[in-house]
């Protein structure tokens, strides 16, 4: 690695391990969701919707992919609402950040 500086070696590392636990936490919800739904066909207990909501808050990407795949929750407005009206705010503090920050 000629040329690479120490910090900006840091910074890569640091931006790809960000990038890996956003993704690994997307994949959670989405297993989430799966399970969810498992549980459902099969009349198991299951996982609270304020808590299905509480994860798409943390991993958006998993929460729509996971309802729209496992066609989970897609009938109930606080979903079908609301996974997108998260991911439109979130989404607006991402270009806020880029933009002021």
């Amino acid at each position: 690695m000629k040329g690479v500086q120490p910090h900006m070696l840091f910074e890569l590392i640091k931006d790809h391990l960000f990038l890996s636990i956003y993704i690994l936490i997307n994949l959670i919800v989405f297993f989430l969701y799966g399970i969810d739904k498992w549980k459902a066909i099969h009349h198991k207990w299951r996982i609270p919707e304020a808590h299905l909501i509480l994860a798409g808050v943390f991993g958006i990407f998993g929460a729509i992919l996971g309802m729209l795949l496992f066609r989970h929750k897609i009938r109930k407005p606080k979903f079908y609402i609301g996974l997108p009206a998260i991911f439109i705010l979130e989404l607006m503090c991402v270009i806020l950040y880029l933009k002021y920050f």
